[in-house]
């Protein structure tokens, strides 16, 4: 039987929350090369600016149906009808300025796929196609940003991606996997470093 992972040996930041905890054991810091995650999680994260992830992933599956399960093909071509259905989504967050980006990031990020044949190819460079696996002992050691961060942000920004600040770029960086932000004593640090990709 698996034994399961205490507080001990887990990071704390889940804090007994069902929902947070199946993200940490199962997908935070997980390698990602699939296009249609990676645009799910710039979706969500542009939505968590200013935000806590916690309030983001309570509404994962609102956002999921409200998005056309993250296509970013569809959500290019929405228009003013859209727009409008998703301001008055209650089971989103409605900010005007987050849906007008999310629509435009659609239409950079299929741009983007079409100059590296995939945003996969595109977004790994920043890390030179590996993951960085840092060593934080506590959470307080976690930084909100790094060079990586930096140099995504301003590329991103140059493609015309909007929310796509550092922190925002660093947390996209910890959920796909280009970065293992577990702590060492936690399970999945180990977990993740002896993962092949």
């Amino acid at each position: 039987m698996k034994e399961l992972p205490t507080l001990t040996n887990s990071c704390e930041w889940p804090s007994g929350d069902p929902l947070m905890i199946d993200y940490h054991d199962n997908e935070w810091g997980v390698v990602v090369h699939d296009d249609k995650k990676h645009f799910e999680f710039l979706l969500l994260d542009c939505f968590q600016a200013g935000l806590s992830w916690r309030t983001i992933l309570h509404k994962r599956e609102n956002f999921k149906k409200a998005f056309d399960g993250f296509d970013a093909g569809m959500i290019a071509k929405y228009g003013p009808e859209k727009f409008n259905s998703l301001m008055s989504d209650a089971g989103i967050i409605r900010n005007k300025a987050k849906i007008n980006a999310t629509i435009l990031n659609a239409k950079q990020f299929l741009q983007t796929q079409k100059e590296f044949g995939t945003f996969d190819k595109y977004i790994w460079q920043f890390t030179k196609g590996k993951s960085i696996h840092n060593k934080w002992n506590s959470l307080k050691e976690l930084p909100a940003r790094s060079e990586e961060s930096d140099a995504m942000s301003k590329d991103l920004v140059k493609r015309g991606f909007k929310f796509v600040g550092t922190k925002i770029c660093y947390s996209y960086m910890q959920a796909a996997g280009m970065i293992n932000d577990h702590l060492v004593h936690c399970f999945r640090h180990k977990e993740l470093i002896s993962h092949k990709h």
